[in-house]
């Protein structure tokens, strides 16, 4: 049986007037990536700073590796890791220096120490630049070394508060494939993001967060099949062409500056076939077909009516 890492019932935070976190119910299984969706304002933050026990929720409970994060925050804190969204390195000093620095700070004995610095920078790809000030590093070095920082502890719960946020897509896709390597031995990871390709490519489950509420909790693929829309896709060579098919599918939405036509379809072999062979059937070929489904953007904007860039108010 999977045993939680994490749970949460009843989580709710107020600010004078303004109701942060309603009322949420979360549940993440050890081992796996859960993410938390939602746009800038909407309590990610706030959610993660309640787990990881840096802020105290108004009511409810959390549970993290087991401890209660009211009443054994100091058993909690040295279950987990915490990575935020802007990278906690001393520019000052050079990446092993703050390796070292943290190495100290979790009194690892000296030999055990320099063998975790090591296997961090060369984990990261930080061996190079181990002797360099972190003032020379590029965002992406910055986004690693914090993160290997927070491995020397050895948490088996982390949690990436936005992690890739300003990245560019390499360093954005190194930081994914560090992610699934760390899930790989058995680490479970709480993410959270408003770049919803981020959660579809990592998460084993997401939540929805808007307005403080969740709004929806499910895998990826449970989340996007609640919504309609997935459609073929056919581009033609001509506008003749694109007329013609036009004329024998009256459902499909057309594009003539794109010469496609949209045409609704569950996206299943049996009624791309038959869509195929309609074409046939009246002498017409489509210069390239392509299967379109919901992805988590479409999920995002059907629930909450608005995409992660509106930040909630």
């Amino acid at each position: 049986m999977t045993t939680s890492a994490i749970t949460a019932s009843g989580l709710r935070k107020a600010y004078q007037d303004t109701v942060v976190l309603d009322g949420i119910d979360l549940e993440v299984p050890a081992g796996t990536i859960f993410s938390l969706l939602g746009p800038n304002g909407a309590g990610k933050t706030t959610t993660v700073n309640v787990l990881t026990t840096l802020i105290k929720a108004d009511t409810g409970t959390v549970r993290v590796a087991g401890y209660d994060v009211a009443t054994e925050a100091k058993a909690v804190r040295a279950a987990i890791g915490v990575t935020g969204q802007f990278a906690a390195v001393d520019e000052l000093l050079t990446g092993q220096e703050n390796l070292q620095l943290m190495v100290d700070l979790n009194r690892i004995p000296t030999g055990d120490g320099r063998k975790v610095v090591a296997g961090l920078l060369e984990r990261f790809q930080l061996t190079e630049s181990a002797q360099k000030p972190v003032s020379t590093y590029s965002g992406g070095m910055r986004r690693k070394l914090d993160l290997a920082m927070t491995l020397v502890g050895n948490p088996r719960i982390i949690f990436l508060d936005e992690p890739t946020t300003g990245l560019d897509p390499r360093s954005r896709r190194t930081m994914w494939a560090i992610i699934r390597d760390l899930v790989a031995d058995g680490v479970t990871i709480f993410l959270t993001t408003q770049y919803l390709d981020e959660a579809d490519q990592l998460a084993d489950r997401v939540a929805v967060l808007d307005h403080g509420r969740l709004v929806a909790q499910g895998t990826p693929d449970e989340l996007k099949r609640q919504i309609p829309g997935t459609h073929v896709r056919l581009r033609f060579s001509t506008a003749e062409e694109l007329d013609a098919a036009a004329r024998i599918m009256p459902e499909s939405t057309r594009d003539d500056d794109t010469l496609t036509l949209q045409v609704p379809s569950d996206g299943g072999t049996k009624s791309v076939r038959g869509l195929l062979d309609r074409l046939d059937e009246y002498a017409l070929s489509a210069e390239e077909f392509s299967v379109r489904t919901p992805d988590l953007d479409d999920v995002f904007l059907a629930l909450t009516g608005h995409t992660t860039e509106v930040a909630a108010k």
